[in-house]
């Protein structure tokens, strides 16, 4: 019977094993000189687990069969396999067994690590994410169901109502016979059905109908306003990416400096106060990082919010850049998109439609329906048929109250109309006076503003270093230039963000008619 081992650390080649003596190993016995007897696991207790393995520690998987060594070829982090993987690990006296044990863990970690591996998306996916996945927007999409079904109830007819009666039925048992049912007893048979008047249905079916259309367009807006606060989210994101690469530049470029100046000081070629100063400096680089650290979290937290958590994990990241795309842009064009595809503006016209629809259904509703049996009887040995019509006579109901309340409120649906019309003028006005704003301050960091905040850092510190500028000189270029860098950044998102507000604002992602 083959032995086997584990062994924490241990070689991944089979000749730099030592090969294992050819009796079965004892308890605490140690494993060759490469082994350390603290290393390794004690052996010759079937199914022992392996304790006391750190999860930061490599584990390498060596078997030993007829006395030769066979190592796995691969070195399985246990920090990388999932906790259940960790507790099967065993020491499995069997090679069959202990084979098929090892390739599980190996392909087991494999799929693991797979599993984890950071997941990139770019704003089109992240959009796209959140239209599928996002529980709010689900929510609402789920009342243009409830509207199509009352469409289904608004096409019902009314049910005919069936009745079926008998009279004068004896009660002593010896009355009960042919003779007494046939000439005494009374049976009566009826069916029933009321016929709608006014197209009461049709109406019914016109105005069910409109407000799912109605409906359609707010779930529409809600997409719509979802689309910005993605595109939004990402961008934030995108420009806490960016301002934590530079704070990490600037904190090494610093740290250099810091290093530099220490051996200047040592050197006796900087006084002890001019070396606190930059010392205590480097005090705000790694403040911004750790700021710039947090930002991230959050931005990343937030957009994953919009996508829904379950969709995609906590170690995603984002594809992108902060950069400066030019727009040519109208604000006349601007605005006839806008009145051509704002859903909101769009629900608000249909709503002008549903509410005439309502005030249609009200004045259908006045008129009074006819209903009409046929009836089937037998009384005194004589079978009959006979046939009723009944109609209420509206004499004071005649549906006046609603119908004076849908047509006020017709008259309001096109209030409201305009009021979203002046909405979406608006709308668009401040988002073209915002996008408009944000592309003249990116133009101006473009134009050359940022080359000589970075050029004015560079000759300070060059100087500095050489003895031509002084301490203050330096760090306020220093100031300055990181002040710069954050505010381009800054300007570059504010800018994306307000391409994304035109875009929410004219309802479409295409700028161009």
């Amino acid at each position: 019977m083959p032995d086997y081992a584990f062994a924490r650390n241990a070689p991944t080649t089979a000749h730099n094993c030592t090969k294992p003596p050819a009796n079965r190993f004892t308890d605490g016995q140690k494993i060759g000189s490469i082994w350390p007897k603290d290393s390794v696991q004690e052996i010759g207790r079937p199914a022992q687990k392996i304790t006391g393995i750190p999860p930061s520690r490599s584990l390498n998987l060596v078997a030993w069969s007829h006395g030769n060594a066979v190592s796995w070829g691969q070195t399985i982090m246990l920090k990388h396999l999932c906790a259940p993987v960790r507790r099967l690990i065993k020491i499995v006296p069997r090679s069959t067994v202990c084979s098929a044990f090892l390739g599980f863990l190996v392909l087991a970690s494999a799929a693991y690590g797979q599993s984890v591996s950071a997941i990139r998306i770019d704003l089109d996916q992240a959009i796209q994410l959140a239209l599928a996945h996002n529980h709010a927007l689900k929510a609402a999409q789920s009342q243009i169901q409830q509207s199509q079904a009352e469409e289904i109830t608004a096409a019902i007819r009314p049910n005919p109502v069936f009745t079926y009666d008998d009279l004068f039925l004896p009660i002593t048992p010896g009355d009960f016979n042919s003779t007494t049912l046939n000439n005494i007893t009374e049976f009566d048979l009826s069916a029933a059905f009321t016929w709608e008047r006014g197209h009461k249905r049709t109406a019914r079916i016109e105005a069910a109908k409109d407000q799912t259309t109605v409906t359609r367009s707010q779930v529409y807006d809600n997409e719509r306003t979802l689309t910005f606060n993605v595109a939004q989210q990402f961008i934030n994101l995108l420009l806490a990416k960016s301002t934590l690469d530079f704070a990490k530049q600037d904190l090494d470029s610093f740290q250099k400096t810091v290093a530099i100046s220490a051996e200047q000081y040592k050197a006796g070629g900087m006084s002890e106060g001019d070396y606190l100063k930059i010392h205590l400096q480097l005090l705000q680089f790694q403040q911004d990082v750790s700021s710039a650290v947090l930002s991230m979290v959050q931005a990343r937290a937030g957009l994953r919010q919009l996508l829904g958590f379950g969709t995609v994990p906590e170690n995603y990241d984002v594809v992108g850049d902060l950069a400066y795309t030019p727009v040519h842009l109208n604000k006349e064009d601007l605005e006839l998109m806008a009145l051509q595809h704002r859903p909101d503006l769009l629900a608000a016209q249909q709503g002008v439609i549903a509410a005439n629809s309502q005030y249609k259904l009200a004045k259908a509703n006045g008129k009074r329906d006819l209903t009409t049996a046929f009836t089937y009887t037998h009384v005194s040995a004589l079978n009959s048929a006979g046939f009723t019509a009944s109609i209420e006579i509206p004499v004071w109901d005649r549906n006046q109250g609603e119908i004076a309340r849908t047509h006020y409120a017709l008259g309001g649906a096109q209030e409201s109309e305009k009021a979203a019309e002046d909405t979406v003028m608006n709308d668009v006005e401040n988002a073209y006076g915002a996008f408009y704003s944000a592309d003249e301050v990116a133009k101006l960091y473009e134009s050359g503003y940022l080359k000589q905040a970075q050029d004015s850092r560079d000759i300070s510190e060059y100087a500095y270093r050489h003895g031509a500028a002084s301490l203050l000189d330096f760090l306020d270029a220093e100031r300055s230039y990181r002040a710069t860098e954050l505010a381009y950044r800054q300007a570059l998102g504010a800018y994306m963000v307000a391409v994304e507000q035109l875009k929410e604002t004219v309802g479409t992602r295409k700028l161009t008619r």
